[in-house]
């Protein structure tokens, strides 16, 4: 295979247009922590009367490639597909633009994704003079690529790598779709059609134990020998969602065995928020997911564990929360400790009362749901699976030593 060296300035445009916000009534507009390794979260929607932030300027269309230029390693990139006209990304992103005929669009989003590329420009990033580590336009449109002469083979690696990601998308898809049901059957049976006669219940009361974080150490040393991988509060929409987890893992010591989180645990983030995201994100736990993992499972200090008296609230504790949580009711609930936000606990739940639906209802809701969520954990480890499959190949493919078909 014949390979051609090029900088990527010779090949693609980097920023190269500028979005119009106000011929638009509506704007989708991306943040660089709206999108991790090709996988997007939801756009925010924004109409002429709302504040539209000062970044949102970059305009892309059919496979833009972003690449976030702060903290590379973060790997907050992706491409776009036929994204919809009023579709305006940070300037935290860099934009490139393949010029036609030069490469395939996908096979250069895949290149640029390897490992040494986001190795190499993390290190450009932290040796830069700035506050934060970032790199510039310029460090992209510099790089040295190494690719194949004839887009034919670009084309059929691209091809290889997306039938990977399409796989992982639909999976995505489907699960979104199965969140949205199993949530259509909680607001049915528990929003609008609620009993007054149900009982109330303080939530500390529904509380069987709590299990403190643990950071542990990074190494294996005295008495940290015990491996686990540690979920702390950002690894929590990954750990409930779609994204990729990427929990460190780490060494406690084996006195704290007992931390280990187990079947129908709920981890609760009770240390982080922002002035527009509450503490108190929750991610649950149940002993399908336990078992893709190679170590046990524990939280950072930053968070804690609980479980439930009565495994038959598990299900319906998990909506409850996400309605609180929507509703900001955690905002009431927060305290301040070095300019760091701390969710009040042991005061909410001390205090705080919710409709507990009688135990033949909860039954039945629980044989409705568990199935939907059987599924999206299913899924979520064969997108685990095909994400390590795709990084396996994607050097391999990239250095010619697994040669890809040419239909």
């Amino acid at each position: 295979m014949k390979m051609n060296k090029v900088k990527l300035e010779d090949i693609a445009k980097i920023n190269s247009t500028t979005f119009r916000v106000n011929d638009f009534d509506e704007i989708l507009y991306l943040d660089t922590s709206s999108v991790t390794k090709g996988v997007f979260d939801d756009f925010i929607h924004l109409s002429k009367n709302d504040k539209i932030p000062s970044r949102a300027k970059r305009a892309v269309k059919d496979k833009t490639i972003v690449y976030s230029t702060v903290r590379p390693n973060l790997q907050h990139f992706g491409i776009f597909n036929n994204p919809k006209e009023n579709v305006v990304v940070s300037t935290g992103f860099a934009t490139i633009d393949v010029i036609d005929n030069l490469a395939n669009p996908k096979f250069l989003y895949y290149y640029l994704t390897q490992d040494k590329f986001t190795n190499y420009l993390h290190t450009v990033a932290t040796n830069n003079v700035s506050s934060y580590p970032s790199i510039n336009p310029s460090d992209l449109a510099s790089l040295d690529l190494e690719i194949p002469k004839d887009v034919k083979n670009q084309s059929a690696i691209a091809n290889i790598l997306s039938s990977i990601d399409d796989k992982m998308e639909l999976n995505s898809k489907t699960n979104k779709e199965l969140q949205n049901l199993a949530q259509t059957i909680y607001d049915y049976w528990f929003v609008q059609n609620a009993d007054k006669k149900w009982s109330k219940e303080k939530i500390a009361d529904l509380i069987q134990n709590q299990k403190n974080g643990d950071w542990g150490k990074d190494t294996k040393q005295g008495n940290y020998t015990e491996k686990v991988t540690c979920i702390r509060g950002t690894d929590i929409n990954s750990l409930a969602g779609n994204n990729e987890l990427k929990a460190p893992k780490r060494f406690i010591s084996q006195k704290n065995n007992s931390n280990f989180l187990t079947d129908g645990d709920f981890i609760i983030e009770i240390s982080g928020g922002s002035p527009t995201q509450s503490t108190g994100r929750m991610a649950y736990i149940l002993d399908e997911m336990l078992k893709s993992f190679e170590n046990p499972l524990i939280c950072s200090n930053f968070c804690k564990a609980i479980s439930l008296k009565d495994k038959k609230h598990f299900y319906y504790f998990i909506f409850v929360w996400k309605q609180l949580y929507d509703n900001g009711v955690f905002f009431g609930y927060e305290g301040k400790t070095s300019g760091i936000k701390n969710f009040l606990f042991d005061n909410f739940v001390d205090s705080y009362e919710i409709t507990v639906p009688p135990t033949k209802i909860l039954e039945k809701f629980n044989k409705t749901v568990s199935p939907l969520f059987s599924t999206i954990i299913k899924n979520k480890q064969e997108s685990a699976n095909l994400a390590q499959l795709r990084d396996f190949l994607l050097p391999l493919l990239m250095n010619g030593q697994v040669k890809a078909k040419i239909v």
